[in-house]
C-alpha cells in the first residue's frame, strides 16, 4: 500500500477524513474536513475524490461531503456486529414493548461500548445513546458489564485512566471502579444511577456467545427515580438468555472446520424459513427460480 511521506498509509489518512464526520456534523466542506482531520487541503481533496469514486463519501450540490451509503452496505455484512444485531432484534423488540423506555445493544470496542441498536419511545427519559455511537466503558451500565468480563489487559488499560467524569455520579476513581467491576461480576448486572445524565438510570446485563463468553450487553435507560429496578434486571436477564440461546443456535458447531472460539454464525440474516432456503441456494438457482404470477382480479 502506498504510504505518505510522513509514514501514514493512504488508508489511515482516509480514515482520518471519515472519522471527522460526527452525529452533530454529518455534512462538512473540504476545508472543514481538512481542519478536523489535520490534513492539508490538497491532500484531503485528493483522498476525498478517491473515497467518492468508491462510494464511501458522497458530494452534495452545495459542495459539502457526507458519509456514503456504501459504508452502510459494507457494515451490514459484518458478522461480529450486524449478525449479532439481526439475531438479537426480535428479543429487543419484546423487552422494549414491555419496558416502554430505551433498550439498547452494545459491544466492547477498545475503551468504549459501541451501540449496535437502540429502541426508544417518544416520551422516554433522556438518553445519550445513538446507533453507532460510543460511551466510555466506565461511564455506563452497558460498559461496566462488558468491562467486568473483559480480558485483564483491557481492564488494566481502562483502570490506568484517565476516567472522565460526565456527571458527579460517574465513577472517576480507579479503586472505586475496580470495586464496582468486582460487584458487577459477582451479581451479573450493572446499575448506573445518573452516570450520563442526572435524570437517567442505566441497567445492563451480559449476553453470552456460543462458547459461553460475554459478547455483548443488553440494557435499558429508565428514569432515575424511586421505582424498584430489580424487576427490570429480571426482564433484561430473560432477554439476554433468549439472545444467548439464539446465538448458540445460529453459530456453527465447534466441530465445524470454520467454527471459531467466539462462534461463527451460519447466517447474518434473520428471516422466514422459506426466505433463508432461497438465500442459501446458489446464485444460478435463484436467478432461474420460477416467477409466481398473481392472477388478475376479475
Amino acid at each position: 500500500m502506498a504510504r505518505a511521506s510522513a509514514g501514514r498509509s493512504t488508508l489511515s489518512r482516509q480514515l482520518q477524513l471519515l472519522d471527522a464526520f460526527t452525529v452533530d456534523a454529518p455534512f462538512l466542506t473540504l476545508s472543514e474536513l481538512a481542519r478536523r482531520s489535520g490534513l492539508p487541503v490538497g491532500t484531503a481533496h485528493a483522498l476525498l475524490a478517491d473515497l467518492a469514486e468508491q462510494g464511501l463519501v458522497e458530494r452534495g450540490t452545495d459542495r459539502t461531503y457526507r458519509l456514503g451509503v456504501r459504508l452502510w452496505e459494507l457494515a451490514c455484512r459484518t458478522p461480529g456486529a450486524l449478525g449479532l444485531r439481526e439475531i438479537a432484534m426480535p428479543h429487543l423488540q419484546e423487552v422494549h414493548a414491555l419496558l416502554g423506555q430505551h433498550v439498547q445493544l452494545g459491544i466492547l470496542s477498545g475503551g468504549d461500548v459501541l451501540f449496535l441498536e437502540r429502541l426508544s419511545s417518544r416520551d422516554a427519559v433522556v438518553n445519550a445513546t445513538i446507533i453507532g455511537g460510543r460511551l466510555p466503558l466506565h461511564a455506563s451500565a452497558a460498559g461496566l458489564v462488558l468491562l467486568a468480563d473483559a480480558d485483564a489487559a483491557t481492564r488494566d488499560e481502562v483502570l490506568a485512566g484517565p476516567l472522565r467524569s460526565i456527571t458527579d455520579a460517574t465513577i472517576a476513581d480507579a479503586a472505586e471502579l475496580r470495586r464496582e467491576l468486582h460487584r458487577v461480576r459477582a451479581q451479573g448486572f450493572a446499575v448506573a444511577d445518573g452516570y450520563i445524565h442526572p435524570s437517567a438510570r442505566g441497567i445492563a446485563v451480559p449476553i453470552t456467545g456460543a462458547a459461553g463468553e460475554t459478547v455483548a450487553s443488553v440494557g435499558a435507560v429508565v428514569p432515575n427515580d424511586e421505582d424498584p429496578w430489580m424487576p427490570l434486571v429480571d426482564a433484561l436477564r430473560s432477554t439476554a438468555a433468549g439472545i444467548s440461546g439464539a446465538l448458540r443456535s445460529a453459530a456453527l458447531p465447534q466441530s465445524h472446520p470454520e467454527a471459531s472460539p467466539g462462534g461463527r454464525y451460519r447466517t447474518l440474516v434473520n428471516s422466514s424459513q422459506e426466505s433463508m432456503q432461497f438465500l442459501a441456494a446458489p446464485a444460478n438457482r435463484r436467478a432461474n427460480a420460477p416467477e409466481r404470477v398473481r392472477a388478475a382480479p376479475r
